[in-house]
Formats: C-alpha cells, structure tokens, sequence
C-alpha cells in the first residue's frame, strides 16, 4: 500500500557534517515525512545504524544486496518524493555527476524522477577545486538543486566556504522543494528523460537573483539609532524560495536575527546607504532579477553626533533634523536594465492600492508588491497578504493571507514570467 506521506530519501555521506544530519532528519519525520535513510559504508563510520533506524522509524537501506526480492536499488528512486543528499561529499557529487552506480545511493539517484537536492560539505579547497566545480554545474544542468554549503568553521582550525547549513535551513530547503514538486507524477518507465530531475518547477536554475530584507538603521549617537519594525522575514522567505527554484541568490539583509538561508550569499549591512551599495553591486553583477522587500528608512538625520546626545535637566532635548536617504528601488528602475525586473514592496497603513499604484507609476519598477502594515500586521509575522501590480498592464494578483513562503512563490512566479529564456538577449 502506498503512503500518503511524502517519501523522502535521505542520502548520507561519509563527512563528518553527517551527525547534523540527524536533526534534519528528526525535522522532516516529525513534519510528517516517511523518510528511508541511505547511507553510504563509510557514512556508517561517522553515524551508525541504529541511530539513523531510530531517528527515521525505518529500517535502514545499506546494500544492494539487502532484500533483494524488493530490488530496492530500483525502487526507492522510483517511489521517491524527494531525494535529499546530505551531506554530499566531493566524492558522492563526482560519482553522481558520472552517472557510477557502485553502491545503494548512487543507484537510486540514478533510477530517481523526483527532485533531487544535493547539500555539499567539505573543505574549501575541495569545493573550489575546478573538478568538483564542474561536476555541481553538471547536477544542476541536469535540474539538481545544488546548495552552495555555508562559510565559516570546519573540521580543525579552518575556516571557510564548505560548512554544511543549518540543518533547519536545509530543511526550509527540503520542504519548498516539495510543496514545488513534490507532487509531480513520477516519468513513466521507458520513457525518454534528457533531465530526469528536471521535471518540476525549476524555473530559476541559472539565474543570479538579488534579494533585500530587514530594516536599515540610521545612526543618530553611538548609541542610538533612527530604525523600523521590519523583521526580515519575507525577504528571507523570498531568498528560500529561490534556491529551491534553482536560483544563485543575494541576500543584501539589514539588522536581521535571523539564520542564514540554506544556499544564499549573504551580505550584511546596517544602514541605507550601505544597502544602496551592496545591491547596486550585486545588481550589477549579472542580476536577473532584484527583489527590495527590505524597509528602507526614508529619512536620516543629519547631523551625527560622536559622543552620546546627554539629558540636560530642565531642558528638553534639540530638535533632530532630518534628510532624505537615497531612494534605491527608485535609481533602480530608473538605470537602464534590459533583462533585468525589478521588484518594489510597498508598505502601506492607508489607501493601499492607491498609493501603491501611484508608488509603481513613480518608482519604475516592473512590479510593485503592495501591502497593509500597522499593529499586529505583516511585520514580525509568519504571515502575510498583498496584491502585486505590475507595470506591463497585467491584472493585479491577489495574494490571500498565508505563510510568507506562498507570497513569495507568487512574486517569483511573475518575475519568472517576465524572465528573457537563457541565452535570448533582451529587448
């Protein structure tokens, strides 16, 4: 009988990012996934059986060899959901790249027509070396989603690009990926499959989108700041959906607390003019798309002060002048961008669609997504509603109240849509 869970491989590797591993799988079995861990012999070295039977409910898949009348060599590929690798060594993304079949795991991705997601993990050495560099550029050709792993401490004193993401980022990753593609029939057999991880919606693999989020604060001591209530969460929310479309994703984030998205470059910045330079420069590298869900505080003051402003008793305190920050999603729209959309926020307490209509017309931007803000609205919130115009004429769309995942997957539908196919110049 077949399960109405999703069925989620999990492929483990032999890294020692493996024991992370177990709180991803803990996430997924106790978000309702039947989840078959497949580990690969010398994995077993890092983390051993038991643990992963415990932690998945399953018995654990380690050999060809193993319940052979099942041919689980075949079966699990087919009968997948999702497979999720995890973490992915240089080795398993060479032998996966090769198409080798010399062991359980490498037999089901080649039998899988499912969403196949690869988290690499190992020093940094190994993931710039232009071998495995090549063979991540091979999986996503073929529609893997690859995340770029995460920058920071790895085994012994080394530092850099190469760390697995936080196993509750992953996971974000596992889950869009799913709600994607997750019920995309599986390719019929003998059928004639050019990408067999393909068949779902991946409709940003190749393109290098920019995303902002947070709010900027402006300096008025060194104490005290002019800031705003925004969270960040919905322009984290965009930068996860991306990667689980397949996207190179920037994420430009202001005075945000929360954990890096699985798979996303982030660059970190306080104030709007720091923001102004960090997605000017990112827009201008090779951006198809730059999406400013960050609040921009409009005004900063003008003058700062190097010592903190003091309490004289009995007076009241100086008047604080302000002047305009600059406007980015205005120079945005404004510079010439062929190819490139353009995605505005507009935050509105009163007369929302008038004066996101006037703010789209204004801006120049391609599409405006506009919605109400206030007390115990949008900001903080796990949820969100809006309707997005845009300035080609199309009807506006609705977004219902829900996750601000779901908003974010209509926005980068309609980017999308607006998207030059790769390698047409745009007009």
């Amino acid at each position: 009988m077949t399960s109405p869970k999703p069925r989620v491989v999990l492929g483990v590797t032999a890294g020692i990012a493996a024991y992370k591993v177990c709180e991803l799988l803990r996430r997924l079995t106790e978000s309702g996934h039947d989840v078959t861990v497949v580990p690969t012999a010398d994995a077993l070295r890092f983390v051993g059986e038991p643990t992963w039977a415990a932690l998945s409910g399953n018995p654990v898949a380690t050999q060809v060899w193993d319940g052979v009348s099942g041919v689980p060599h075949v079966r699990l590929g087919q009968t997948a959901d999702l497979v999720f690798v995890a973490p992915a060594t240089a080795n398993t993304l060479a032998r996966a790249a090769h198409g080798l079949a010399d062991d359980l795991l490498t037999n089901t991705l080649l039998t899988a027509r499912c969403p196949v997601v690869f988290a690499p993990a190992m020093h940094t050495e190994m993931w710039e070396h232009p071998a495995t560099q090549a063979n991540v550029a091979t999986l996503r050709e073929r529609g893997a989603v690859v995340v770029d792993p995460a920058s920071g401490r790895l085994t012994g004193a080394d530092t850099g690009p190469g760390r697995l993401p936080d196993p509750a980022e992953l996971f974000e990753v596992a889950r869009r990926v799913l709600a994607r593609g997750g019920a995309t029939p599986h390719t019929p057999r003998g059928a004639q499959v050019a990408s067999p991880w393909g068949a779902w919606e991946r409709d940003l693999a190749g393109r290098h989108v920019v995303v902002s989020a947070g709010g900027t604060r402006e300096a008025l001591d060194p104490v005290r700041f002019l800031g705003n209530r925004s969270s960040g969460l919905q322009g984290y929310a965009l930068a996860r959906t991306a990667v689980a479309r397949g996207a190179r994703v920037t994420l430009v984030a202001a005075n945000v607390a929360l954990p890096d998205p699985a798979g996303a470059r982030v660059v970190r910045v306080e104030s709007a003019e720091d923001m102004r330079k960090a997605v000017l420069a990112a827009a201008d590298d090779g951006a198809d798309a730059v999406v400013m869900a960050a609040a921009v505080a409009d005004f900063r003051p003008a003058d700062y002060r190097d010592a903190k402003i003091k309490k004289t008793p009995g007076e009241g305190p100086e008047p604080i002048r302000l002047v305009q920050n600059p406007d980015i999603l205005a120079e945005l729209g404004a510079r010439p961008h062929p190819g490139q959309v353009i995605v505005g926020f507009a935050a509105e307490t009163h007369d929302v669609l008038a004066n996101g209509r006037a703010k789209l017309a204004r801006k120049g931007c391609d599409l405006l997504v506009v919605n109400q803000v206030g007390a115990e609205l949008t900001f903080g919130r796990p949820d969100n509603e809006a309707v997005v115009l845009a300035a080609d004429g199309s009807a506006p769309v609705q977004v219902p109240r829900g996750p601000k995942e779901d908003l974010a997957d209509v926005i980068w539908d309609q980017v999308a849509a607006r998207l030059a196919p790769p390698g047409v110049p745009p007009l």
